[in-house]
């Protein structure tokens, strides 16, 4: 698990986002939302969520770190590493609607 996140269970998510947890579930898959599995239980990193949705952009970015080789985990990573180029995090960022200034980083990680 990666150290220095604040993390939600599936169900969390599910009611955050006001769905059923199939529906997280059907994100996970679908790659809307990334987890990891700690003890048999699986959890999305807390700052994925803003208020009733999905992370504006988080969606794109994460595609676009696993067409570069990441998964799940270093992806999470990624995104919660300080850049001092944005600044702060790239999930911070994508909080914030700066997802084209990620979504370049993340574009130049593949290459």
């Amino acid at each position: 698990m990666v150290d220095g996140i604040d993390w939600l269970t599936v169900p969390d998510v599910a009611e955050r986002l006001g769905v059923p947890v199939t529906k997280v579930h059907q994100l996970l898959r679908d790659g809307a939302l990334a987890g990891l599995r700690e003890g048999g239980v699986l959890r999305v990193p807390a700052g994925f969520v803003r208020g009733d949705a999905v992370v504006k952009g988080l969606p794109g970015v994460l595609t676009l770190l696993r067409d570069g080789g990441y998964d799940d985990e270093a992806a999470i990573r990624w995104l919660h590493t300080s850049d001092e180029s944005l600044p702060g995090t790239p999930v911070e960022a994508l909080q914030a609607d700066r997802s084209r200034e990620v979504k370049r980083r993340a574009q130049a990680l593949a290459f």
